[in-house]
């Protein structure tokens, strides 16, 4: 999956509109139009690897921001974080081989998601995976337990996301 599948896939699960998606990147330092969020929720074609963005009514959604989306989507669902006098920990980045599992954190975090939901929400989807497995793939890249997540847990996480989501909220 592509940057602009997972943006077209998260607001479709999450039922954002255009206006609050502007407002959602901009709380990521990204400014943006709603004519560009409307050219990023296009989808990209996608041959041997390249993606083919020649259209002009396509944008690319590239991985800075994708992450700046989605620190705007915690902001947006949960408030600005305190500033504190001392940090030391750096904030989570996207690099170009652990996008899913930056997505896959990143949406638990902004929903306030715990293990047990997260598996539910992929129960939902009809995937099966244990608590372990989950675990595996929430770790920091490096650890010796991690392991990536592939495309086919994150499109069913947000399939399952979109299922609990679309049908609490109507």
């Amino acid at each position: 999956m592509n940057n602009n599948d997972i943006l077209i896939r998260i607001r479709y699960a999450l039922n954002l509109k255009d206006g609050q998606m502007v407002k959602i990147f901009k709380l990521g330092g990204v400014i943006l139009t709603e004519d560009d969020v409307k050219k990023l929720l296009t989808k990209v074609k996608e041959e041997f690897g390249f993606t083919d963005a020649s259209d002009e009514e396509t944008l690319v959604c590239t991985n800075k921001m994708l992450d700046a989306f989605l620190n705007g989507l915690i902001i947006f669902k949960r408030g600005p974080q305190e500033q504190k006098t001392e940090s030391t920990s750096q904030p989570v980045t996207i690099k170009r081989n652990n996008v899913n599992n930056i997505v896959l954190k990143k949406l638990k975090i902004a929903l306030s998601l715990t293990a047990e939901e997260v598996i539910s929400i992929l129960n939902l989807a009809g995937v099966s995976l244990s608590k372990g497995e989950l675990s595996a793939v929430l770790r920091k890249e490096g650890h010796k337990n991690y392991r990536e997540c592939g495309d086919r847990y994150l499109r069913n996480f947000l399939k399952g996301l979109a299922i609990q989501y679309r049908t609490v909220n109507k």
